[in-house]
């Protein structure tokens, strides 16, 4: 089993900042997998047309962040072994 206290997040944010980082990246996930989460945009101002493109974040990406922030927190997302009966 790994330590959490050696982890890469170890110490760097508490239990608190990591809950609210897991539930941004758990919507940051949902946002791009349902398209709903735009990534250029252009507008008009008064003196001429300005845009503004932002990076998106691939689906692996934003996958390995939330199991990243899922095992600091201690939150198991393996199933149980089956039990076995011995006779």
């Amino acid at each position: 089993m790994l330590n959490r206290n050696t982890r890469l997040l170890a110490g760097a944010m508490t239990r608190e900042q990591l809950q609210d980082a897991l539930t941004k990246a758990q919507q940051a996930y949902i946002d791009l997998a349902s398209g709903s989460r735009g990534v250029s945009f252009s507008y008009t101002q008064g003196d001429g047309t300005r845009s503004v493109s932002f990076q998106q974040a691939s689906m692996a990406d934003l996958m390995a962040l939330i199991q990243l922030l899922q095992a600091q927190l201690g939150i198991h997302l393996r199933p149980r072994a089956p039990m076995r009966f011995r006779f």
